[in-house]
């Protein structure tokens, strides 16, 4: 397979940090989307901004913004479905995604999700990390945390995940779950590479985490 494009998904409500865009939150005085931008744009063939409302906030990205087709914040796989769109036009195969306020992610990202998705038809991956032994006492069969906003995503398959929004669907995994979606691992040693910034205690600790 090719180089996948990659999509920066950007398009949620921000609730638990007061509402507004989290990506432009700074820290080490540098925002949380151009950190995203840096470190995703090496893996891909070419980059483009999911996001919501007035695209000229981002103006000075130099990125595509790429709106949600369906209405009412459906959540990432809307994200991802608008991203699918763009790559459609650009005669893409695949793209990979990733949350605009997550600043630590791999930088082997797109390569290690290529390779999960080896013989499969329409290559279609979902990044995870070991859970903790906290996490596991807590309940729950699974070993491992998926990380739906980062992933491998098929073009092929985006008239059926528009149907599928459509319809209700809101869980990720429900969707790749159907589709025979894989997994790749990631450790998550000293902390899970995929840590999102939800509140200003997580901006806090995303800033210490630089030193």
């Amino acid at each position: 397979m090719t180089k996948p494009l990659g999509v920066i998904l950007a398009g949620g409500l921000a609730t638990r940090m007061g509402g507004g865009d989290k990506g432009l939150l700074s820290i080490g005085g540098q925002s949380l989307l151009s950190r995203v931008i840096d470190r995703l744009s090496p893996q891909v063939a070419g980059l483009a901004l999911n996001a919501n409302g007035d695209a000229a906030r981002f103006a000075d990205l130099g990125l595509p913004v790429v709106a949600d087709s369906i209405e009412g914040f459906a959540g990432p796989l809307a994200g991802v479905l608008a991203g699918l769109d763009w790559a459609a036009e650009q005669g893409a195969e695949a793209i990979v995604t990733a949350a605009a306020d997550t600043p630590f992610f791999p930088t082997d990202l797109a390569a290690r999700l290529m390779a999960a998705s080896e013989g499969q038809s329409h290559p279609l991956v979902l990044a995870t990390t070991p859970r903790t032994g906290e996490e596991l006492k807590s309940g729950g069969r699974s070993k491992v945390n998926r990380h739906p906003t980062f992933g491998l995503w098929p073009v092929a398959l985006r008239d059926d995940l528009r149907a599928a929004l459509k319809d209700g669907l809101r869980k990720v995994v429900l969707w790749t779950d159907a589709h025979g979606g894989r997994e790749a691992l990631f450790e998550a040693d000293p902390f899970d590479p995929f840590f999102n910034v939800n509140t200003p205690e997580d901006l806090a600790r995303a800033e210490r985490l630089l030193v």
